[in-house]
C-alpha cells in the first residue's frame, strides 16, 4: 500500500478518488502521461487494495477503497503515538539532567 502511494501520480489519482468514483479518462486528464501509463499505475493501485474498478459498456470506473485507507491511518498513527511517546520519555530525561 505505501510502495502504492509513494508515487505523486497515483498519490493525485487517490485524492480524485476521494472525491467521488472516476473514469480512467478522468483520473487522466490533470496528468502529463499516456492512458497506458494511467492504466498501469492504477494497476499498482489496484493490487494493493487502494482502488478498485469495474467495466460498463467501455468505460472503466474507478473507485476508492475506504477501509484500505483506514488501515493505512491507524498504522501511521500507531507509529506516530510510540515516537511521541519516546520522545516525551527523552525530553523527561534531558530536563533531569544538569
Amino acid at each position: 500500500m505505501f510502495h502504492a502511494l509513494a508515487d505523486p501520480s497515483r498519490r493525485t489519482m487517490v485524492e480524485r478518488l476521494t472525491l467521488g468514483p472516476a473514469s480512467v479518462s478522468e483520473l487522466a486528464e490533470p496528468l502529463e502521461m499516456s492512458l497506458p501509463a494511467v492504466v498501469q499505475h492504477l494497476q499498482v493501485l489496484e493490487a494493493s487494495g487502494l482502488v478498485r474498478s469495474e467495466k460498463v459498456g467501455r468505460v472503466r470506473t474507478c473507485h476508492i477503497v475506504p477501509t484500505a485507507l483506514r488501515q493505512a491511518e491507524q498504522w501511521i498513527t500507531e507509529r506516530r503515538t510510540t515516537w511521541e511517546r519516546r520522545l516525551d520519555r527523552l525530553d523527561d530525561y534531558l530536563k533531569e539532567q544538569p
